[in-house]
């Protein structure tokens, strides 16, 4: 069995850090939690993406980066699995969607750099909603620049991550995707639903 290295993953407001959260306090896990209200780019990219979107993704893979290779000792040196509240392969997403081609294209060059030697993980965990559910859930945990977001954005970057995850199943076959439906499932409400959420790890955990 290989050291269990599980990411949570899935648009603004869905719920990564809560159930990541839960999987690191079940199973024991060190929790690697992504770098947000730090990025002093953040609140002028909802303002004006285009003139901010550059730096504010840079800022991004930068601090990732860094964390993925501090996270290294654990997986590699101490055998210490970890689960982390998004996957590094987000920076693409955003990137994507608010880059201009040209700066994309250079964006790419440096992430396939930085990248290149990081830890993969053995499970992406991809939770998924619907607009409405994801609009009022931002609105509950009440981030000030989160109040800038407008729903067509949310709801450009839903269809942006389901057609990168798809690709993503495709590209490493031998990553265990797992996708939950934030409608269906309220692991941060419920515990009976949380419960069974964790069941599905356990099981998913057993056959790494």
């Amino acid at each position: 069995m290989s050291v269990p290295f599980i990411t949570v993953e899935g648009p603004i407001g869905v719920g990564k850090t809560s159930l990541s959260k839960a999987i690191a306090e079940t199973f024991g896990f060190h929790l690697l939690k992504e770098i947000v209200d730090e990025n002093p780019f953040l609140g002028k990219f909802y303002e004006n993406i285009d003139e901010w979107s550059f730096q504010t993704e840079m800022f991004f893979l930068c601090n990732r980066y860094k964390q993925l290779s501090d996270v290294k000792s654990h997986i590699i040196q101490n055998e210490k699995p970890v689960v982390a509240d998004y996957h590094i392969f987000k920076n693409l997403i955003f990137a994507k969607r608010t880059l201009a081609p040209s700066e994309y294209e250079k964006y790419e060059a440096i992430y396939n750099i930085l990248t290149s030697d990081m830890p993969r993980p053995n499970m992406v965990i991809h939770l998924h909603a619907s607009l409405d559910t994801l609009m009022n859930r931002i609105k509950m945990r009440g981030r000030d620049f989160e109040k800038l977001i407008s729903r067509d954005y949310i709801d450009q970057l839903s269809k942006d991550y389901h057609e990168f995850i798809q690709q993503f199943k495709v590209k490493h076959p031998d990553i265990r995707v797992i996708e939950l439906d934030g409608d269906q499932i309220d692991f941060v409400q419920n515990k009976v639903d949380l419960q069974k959420v964790l069941e599905i790890v356990k099981t998913s955990l057993k056959e790494l």
